[in-house]
This record gives C-alpha cells, sequence and structure tokens, in this order.
C-alpha cells in the first residue's frame, strides 16, 4: 500500500526555484480550468442555438421573418452571418427601391451579399477561437516547465548530498521524491488542457464547415429569388 505524501512538508523542504515553478503551473492550470469552463459555455450555446436557427430557417418561407428570430439568437454563429447577409441584401434592395441604377451593376448585387457573408465568418470563426490557443500553450509548456522545477530540485538535491558526504538511499530518496512533484504538476497542468484544446478545435471547425455549407445554401436562395 502506498504511504500517503505529506505535500506539506515537501513544500517546507522545496526550494525557492521549485516554488516558483509550482506556484506558476498552480496559477496556469487554475486559468486553463476557468477558460475550459468558459468556451465550453459558449460553445454549447452556439451548438443549441444554431440547431434552432437552422430549424427556423428551413421551415420559414420569409427571410425578414427568420431575421426577426435571428436577432434572439446571438450565440448562434449561423445567425449572425444570416443577419450580416440579409441586412446586406435589404441595403441592396433599398437602392434598387429608390430608383438607383441596377443592383448588379451599382453594388455588385450578389458579390456584395457574399462578401458579407464571408466577413461575418470569419469574425465568427475569430471569435470561437480566441483564447484557445492558451490551452494549447500550457499542454506544449507545462510539463517542460514542471521537468524544469524537478531538474532544479534534483540539482539542490545532490549539491545537498555532496555537501554532507552521505549518499545513502534514505538521503537521496526524499528531496529527488520531492522534486518529482513539479513534473506530476506540469502534467496536471498539461493534460486536461491537451485534451480541452483538441477536442474544442475540432468543434470549431465543424462549426467553420456549417458556416460555409451555410453561406454556400443562403447565396443559392438569394441568387434564385432577388438575382433572376
Amino acid at each position: 500500500m502506498l504511504a500517503a505524501i505529506n505535500y506539506l512538508e515537501v513544500l517546507k523542504s522545496a526550494s525557492v526555484i521549485e516554488l516558483a515553478v509550482l506556484a506558476l503551473l498552480v496559477a496556469a492550470s487554475a486559468w486553463s480550468w476557468a477558460l475550459i469552463a468558459l468556451k465550453l459555455r459558449q460553445l454549447n450555446k452556439a451548438r443549441s442555438e444554431s440547431v434552432g436557427f437552422l430549424d427556423t430557417f428551413w421551415k420559414s418561407s420569409r427571410l425578414d421573418a427568420i431575421y426577426q428570430a435571428a436577432q434572439s439568437l446571438e450565440g448562434s454563429p449561423l445567425s449572425k452571418v444570416f443577419r450580416a447577409g440579409y441586412e446586406e441584401l435589404s441595403k441592396l434592395a433599398q437602392h434598387k427601391g429608390q430608383g438607383e441604377s441596377a443592383m448588379s451593376d451599382k453594388l455588385g448585387g450578389i458579390e456584395n451579399v457574399e462578401r458579407a457573408l464571408h466577413r461575418a465568418s470569419t469574425q465568427e470563426l475569430t471569435q470561437l477561437e480566441s483564447r484557445i490557443s492558451f490551452l494549447g500553450t500550457i499542454g506544449s509548456a507545462a510539463p517542460f516547465v514542471g521537468l524544469f522545477g524537478t531538474v532544479m530540485g534534483i540539482l539542490g538535491a545532490f549539491n545537498e548530498i555532496a555537501e554532507k558526504g552521505n549518499a545513502t538511499i534514505a538521503t537521496v530518496a526524499a528531496p529527488i521524491g520531492n522534486a518529482l512533484l513539479a513534473t506530476a504538476a506540469g502534467l496536471f497542468a498539461a493534460i486536461p488542457a491537451v485534451v480541452a484544446y483538441n477536442s474544442f478545435v475540432s468543434r470549431i471547425r465543424v462549426f467553420d464547415t456549417e458556416m460555409a455549407n451555410f453561406s454556400a445554401d443562403f447565396l443559392n436562395i438569394v441568387k434564385r429569388h432577388f438575382f433572376k
């Protein structure tokens, strides 16, 4: 049966460098968990509202009714892409209604709507990806930070052993074991961050594909009904 680790004694015997490394890793782990919770909430809300928006979009026969429904779905990237395209289409229709030259000649017609959709998609993708790079950084750097703390702890332990001239297992095991705590802390911070980062990147790729597909579908509808 493994003996329980007295973490208080480990911290008391740790060097300044080891304590600094542990404090850094604890702070990074706390921040990464907070960020994981925040991004989970954002992506779950985006998924649920996007499902609702697509249901409204394909069931409704009027773009203005869809636009009204989309205004209440602030968490859905698809609703924001639609709103950007609809608002640009409304501007074009307004210019045409005022007796100005043809939409395709005056304002670029369908190309303006396409640019608005692309711009909105890019903006939504940037928002979805915001701050997840921090998780990737923690996942890749934390083990090395922990290893640095372990190496410095082992060096300090061997220096102390050299000064005392006593190199038995009893004197070596405790300080080296304490030094390995930094590596464990680095892995504790890195593993959840890596798992969350990969999961978020995968989910964001799905949103990117959905926005591209929706933009293509919306453009086809606009071409059929407004640019005959």
